[in-house]
């Protein structure tokens, strides 16, 4: 799929509304917040290999797995990195971004050649001054995520978790 194909004539193709529609952060927008929403981000491609961004770089955007695939790394030695997940079609990486100015927690590489659906950090800002009604539904979507992984990560932390008595 190339970069061309979601988008024509300008207007967005019914396959990219309907994946940006399958994504739980937008689940609670209407068609016609949705194409704002949309009108605010930016695609781009990354080849197999190439980092999207590197732990501790500046929290600059959101970014959302359209297709391909995305490892998602933390340093483990001086030359070698631990895989903590793999991100697939639908899946988002760096949602705090639009939250907090701290650094990026992780590297972020194109396991395949892949397209990235970004909401960057003055695109997001411009919802919320502009739309904010829109705005606080996407607050409340992220809320949402970040909210269902920290309970994934608690889960993780208890089992590996020694008992205590």
């Amino acid at each position: 799929m190339d970069l061309d194909k979601l988008n024509t004539n300008g207007k967005l193709s019914k396959e990219l509304t309907d994946f940006i529609l399958n994504i739980p952060i937008f689940g609670n927008l209407d068609s016609e917040e949705l194409h704002y929403v949309a009108d605010q981000m930016k695609f781009i491609e990354i080849n197999s290999g190439e980092i999207l961004f590197n732990e501790w770089d500046r929290s600059e955007f959101v970014c959302f797995v359209v297709y391909g695939s995305l490892d998602v790394m933390k340093k483990s030695g001086p030359d070698s990195y631990a895989i903590l997940s793999t991100l697939k079609r639908g899946k988002s990486i760096g949602e705090m971004a639009l939250i907090d100015n701290s650094p990026r927690s992780a590297t972020v590489k194109a396991n395949t050649k892949s397209i990235l659906a970004l909401l960057p950090k003055d695109h997001f800002a411009t919802i919320l001054e502009n739309r904010p009604h829109i705005g606080i539904k996407l607050l409340k979507g992220i809320a949402r995520l970040l909210s269902h992984n920290l309970r994934k990560t608690s889960t993780r932390l208890a089992d590996y978790m020694l008992p205590l008595s």
